[in-house]
């Protein structure tokens, strides 16, 4: 653990190195106030919420933006040839790939931090329900920690950071449509059952997302998150083992 958290304090700090960090916290922060006041009519709502104005717009937000932190983290060693010389230092694969991964999954919990204005604005407007206010963060963190691990994966596989991008979001995109209802109805014409339609849902991040926005934080969605996270950083590892000679 002290590897990886070394390995993690100097990932983080690469972050803020380079002005593309605060670009993107600028980005995303713009994005998430246009979302919020305009297309979730924050204001004209009248509620005191969070929910249908703010977190709705998440698992859509982040299928772009989310892929644009994982695209660099080791498209860019594998194009520079920097992977080798991360190879020599006195850390195992696991290390280095756990710790890639959660500098970059802190750096986009930052991001999201910094949208405490919109609860402040919200509990001087109103009286709403914190917990509930506080599960959605919860699920917005981790639904960003899970396109993540798919995106670093995706990320090893490339030198090309254009190309890992748009694999990133295609694969995000994968794992976020079958929640849609528009797409379940579609499958419920289908599918022979509804077991095999709700086996297709369980699968989406919109599905279990909109579970704990909701302030139930059941343990079964932390384990699709965890298990989610998880596979595709095991994958992660392997790819970067195959690839490193390359």
């Amino acid at each position: 653990m002290r590897n990886t958290l070394v390995l993690f304090k100097r990932e983080l700090a690469g972050y803020f190195s380079t002005p593309v960090a605060y670009v993107f916290i600028c980005i995303f922060l713009l994005l998430c106030g246009i979302l919020t006041f305009y297309l979730g009519n924050f204001y004209d709502a009248g509620q005191a919420t969070l929910g249908s104005a703010f977190f709705e717009f998440h698992p859509i937000l982040y299928i772009v933006l989310i892929p644009a932190i994982s695209m660099r983290l080791w498209a860019e060693e594998r194009k520079q040839g920097t992977i080798e010389l991360l190879m020599t230092l006195p850390v195992t694969l696991p290390q280095l790939v756990l710790s890639k991964f959660l500098a970059a999954w802190a750096f986009s919990g930052i991001a999201l931090a910094l949208t405490f204005p919109l609860w402040i604005t919200v509990n001087y407007l109103g009286d709403p329900d914190n917990g509930v206010i506080l599960a959605s963060y919860l699920a917005s963190w981790l639904m960003a920690g899970g396109y993540l691990a798919m995106g670093a994966c995706i990320s090893a596989v490339t030198k090309n950071q254009v190309i890992a991008f748009v694999l990133a979001v295609i694969t995000c995109m994968l794992f976020l449509i079958p929640g849609l209802p528009q797409v379940s109805e579609a499958l419920a014409g289908v599918l022979p059952s509804e077991v095999l339609v709700e086996a297709v849902r369980s699968f989406s991040f919109m599905t279990h997302f909109g579970a704990i926005a909701r302030g139930v934080i059941d343990l079964r969605d932390l384990v699709f998150f965890a298990s989610v996270i998880g596979v595709f950083l095991f994958m992660n590892a392997i790819v970067i083992e195959l690839k490193k000679a390359d």
